[in-house]
């Protein structure tokens, strides 16, 4: 089993919680099924798995009455030699989007607090309206305050590390140099570059990692990343409205080329000639809903709350998993990153795009800063009360945005990734790509 992060999440949820049900929502195959399961088998003395999607005529439990009594009782009536254990059973509703009655009744199962209840699901952020899939029911009632929402992403490159069987000890070590902001011995820095690069190719998703852990083959990696985009394009056309399916997918497939132009900004025009946001604006939004694509806005004012001052008809897109992203560009791309041959605009929005994923896993929200046509950071961020300035390098050149924005705005602390070693220069802290997952 892969080590994942989300999994210290469930432990605390099980200790803390206090009459709430766990829905956890995440783009399809990121782990979130199988996580649940080791969960539920390490954890309690007794597991049921419902899954609404395979076992529909499990839908029944949830008919009529909502009371926990009554769901507990038709519960024993349809699933064979189930055991329900007080406070010692884990009971995980899975593809809840496909029974309306089992998400209202989150809220009944809740208060009981007999058992402790996960629910999980695919696309789970559409609102209902927004999805075409006719097994997906309309919910009479969220039930607000007794279900906590998680979100679960692929692989993040600590938990990749940890695949690889590096140690708490070891990344606690890589840590301290970004603490110290002491340089990384070169022999270090040289292998945990490497490592990155094959992050940036393999990609987070677990079936994707757990299968190159094991085999250690680009080939193979390339044939389960083209299943799980195939799995994706699925999606669209069963779940996308309409129209929107075409749109959704033009929308999508248009990332990649985005980012390899020297300007990373979304323009519509690149999906389609004469493009507007009048055509593709809901098909962003549809991408962003299904945990697809990042969005990333420019905003006006770099100061608090940075949501205040966005451009909501400037921003970029990014996939939600870098590997995902090379798997589009193809396997000569990753090969040439793979062998320090990759150059371009290309480089710099793989580059991008893994810190814009890490960004998002660490908790931030994305935003970026263009006050005008010669300057622009890649990424700020609200933290510690404050905007911190990311500036993303595909090398090391120089850092003409990054030092304006530090001269008029006087941050505490300037981040300029690269793929050289630690240094600082005043207010400017440069670290190597390896370093971002500890920002």
């Amino acid at each position: 089993m892969l080590k994942r992060k989300m999994y210290n999440t469930l432990l605390k949820w099980k200790k803390e919680k206090k009459n709430e049900c766990l829905l956890i929502k995440g783009a399809r195959q990121v782990g979130k099924t199988y996580l649940v399961r080791e969960f539920g088998k390490n954890e309690y003395e007794s597991f049921v798995e419902i899954n609404f999607q395979e076992q529909k005529s499990l839908k029944v439990i949830f008919d009529g009455d909502k009371t926990a009594e009554e769901i507990y009782k038709r519960m024993t009536a349809n699933i064979p030699n189930i055991k329900l254990i007080p406070h010692k059973t884990l009971i995980f509703l899975d593809e809840i989007q496909k029974c309306a009655g089992a998400r209202t009744a989150l809220k009944f199962l809740a208060e009981d607090n007999r058992y402790d209840v996960i629910a999980s699901g695919s696309l789970l952020g559409l609102s209902y309206g927004k999805d075409d899939d006719r097994d997906v029911e309309p919910i009479e009632s969220i039930p607000v305050g007794y279900e906590k929402a998680v979100t679960m992403y692929s692989l993040d490159f600590e938990e990749f590390l940890w695949s690889y069987g590096y140690t708490d000890e070891t990344i606690a070590y890589l840590k301290s140099f970004y603490t110290s902001k002491e340089k990384v011995p070169s022999a270090i820095h040289d292998r945990f570059e490497n490592l990155l690069r094959e992050y940036l190719v393999v990609g987070g998703m677990p079936e994707v990692v757990a299968n190159y852990v094991k085999f250690k083959d680009f080939t193979k990696v390339q044939e389960i990343q083209d299943k799980i985009l195939a799995s994706y394009a699925d999606d669209i056309s069963q779940h996308a409205k309409g129209v929107e399916k075409a749109k959704v997918r033009k929308c999508y497939d248009s990332i990649p080329r985005q980012l390899a132009k020297e300007n990373k900004k979304f323009k519509y025009s690149e999906v389609e000639n004469k493009a507007t946001a009048r055509k593709f604006g809901d098909s962003i939004q549809w991408l962003r809903d299904a945990n697809m694509a990042y969005v990333c806005y420019n905003t006006t004012t770099p100061i608090l709350p940075l949501n205040a001052y966005e451009k909501d008809n400037e921003f970029k897109l990014y996939i939600t998993d870098t590997g995902l992203l090379l798997a589009l560009f193809g396997f000569a791309t990753k090969q040439a990153l793979l062998n320090g041959n990759l150059k371009g605009f290309a480089k710099g929005g793989i580059f991008e795009n893994f810190v814009a994923e890490t960004l998002i896993k660490n908790g931030y929200t994305l935003h970026y800063y263009k006050p005008n046509d010669s300057l622009e950071l890649e990424f700020i961020i609200e933290k510690d009360g404050e905007i911190i300035p990311i500036e993303v390098k595909a090398g090391n050149t120089p850092t003409k945005s990054l030092d304006s924005f530090i001269e008029e705005f006087t941050p505490s602390i300037a981040i300029k990734l690269i793929s050289g070693n630690i240094g600082l220069t005043d207010k400017k802290f440069t670290i190597p790509h390896f370093l971002a997952m500890f920002i």
